[in-house]
């Protein structure tokens, strides 16, 4: 209780002095003062942050009055940066979001986007060795991070397709990536983003099968990753709020249309990914249809599948804090209009 008390005054401090240095002007190219924001990933850059880099790099945030800057998340993740006001946006995922919205002192953050508009999860195995579909992964090896949620979401796809999950072999899972852990034989299937890590096995010309979680039960077409923001700022500085999601959702559209052009960006704001060039091209090219897919407009948050995740969360009493009301945590009202 202690520990907490000490994090909730952090907290409050850093809010504080955040938000107060939100109001911050920088001069852009055409001498205009331009408002500085910060925008904290949730891991390092790939591809699911195109968007916001090919918004810098074509000069939409300028465009908006605004200069944005890009940065790697704490130790104790971007919720807690964004929801401190260290960072105005950011990126997380809806399963975050609900550790983040539960207890007594929910985090102070808000979705405002979605960067997918479906869910990519599932499961990748070798091609031609039966785990095509859930049913299949019964005398097999897998990979686990040995979490509640991870679990119980196997468990029920499994079962849906007549398997018995018990028969699964948890194997705690050591995988560093997809292609490794398949061709070592350590495991046999593995709890991948086809965006990148299903990509990556087509790269490396590893045969696979795959099965995507949502395809077994709509439920699990949940929203990961998502754009958050501090509640504050959206409260006490809206237009400046969606000045940022009018230029974010233009670097998003231009990744859906230009992706090649788009990881060249990518690349340039992040030379580490030349590396892997083909991987970044070619997870591009999947990306560019899942930004956007069937939705009216980049971002959009469908409140039935927000619900419908939240609500299975509660049914299968897997938030250590305790239920949270489905309908909380997001927000499509500072998207532009489609």
């Amino acid at each position: 209780m202690k520990r907490r008390q000490i994090a909730a005054l952090v907290l409050a401090a850093a809010l504080t002095l955040s938000l107060a240095a939100c109001g911050t002007k920088k001069t852009g190219g055409g001498g205009t003062e331009l408002k500085e924001l910060t925008f904290v990933l949730d891991w390092t850059p790939n591809t699911n942050h195109t968007g916001v880099y090919a918004a810098i790099a074509n000069g939409y945030f300028e465009e908006a009055g605004l200069s944005v800057k890009v940065v790697q998340p704490a130790e104790d993740g971007a919720e807690m940066m964004v929801a401190s006001g260290q960072a105005q946006f950011g990126v997380s995922a809806q399963g975050k979001m609900a550790d983040a919205l539960g207890g007594d002192s929910p985090m102070p953050i808000t979705a405002v986007a979605a960067v997918l508009q479906h869910n990519t999860a599932g499961i990748i195995s070798r091609k031609g060795e039966g785990l095509d579909r859930p049913k299949g992964m019964e005398g097999h090896k897998y990979a686990t991070w040995d979490q509640a949620v991870e679990k119980t979401v196997l468990r029920q796809v499994v079962e849906s397709d007549g398997g018995d999950f018990d028969q699964v072999e948890l194997i705690p899972s050591t995988v560093t990536d997809a292609v490794s852990g398949l061709e070592s034989r350590s495991v046999d299937a593995i709890w991948v983003f086809y965006g990148w890590e299903g990509i990556a096995c087509q790269v490396a010309g590893l045969e696979t099968d795959f099965f995507a979680l949502k395809d077994i039960d709509p439920v699990f077409d949940y929203y990961t990753p998502i754009i958050i923001a501090n509640d504050s700022f959206l409260e006490e500085d809206a237009d400046t709020a969606k000045a940022f999601m009018a230029a974010v959702s233009k670097g998003y559209q231009f990744a859906a249309e230009h992706p090649e052009e788009a990881a060249d960006i990518l690349m340039a704001a992040a030379p580490e990914l030349k590396d892997s060039q083909d991987l970044v091209v070619a997870s591009q090219q999947y990306l560019a249809e899942q930004y956007i897919a069937d939705a009216s407009r980049w971002g959009e948050i469908d409140p039935v599948r927000w619900s419908a995740y939240f609500t299975w969360l509660n049914d299968h009493d897997l938030l250590e804090k305790g239920d949270i009301d489905p309908d909380a945590g997001f927000t499509n009202d500072f998207l532009p209009e489609a």
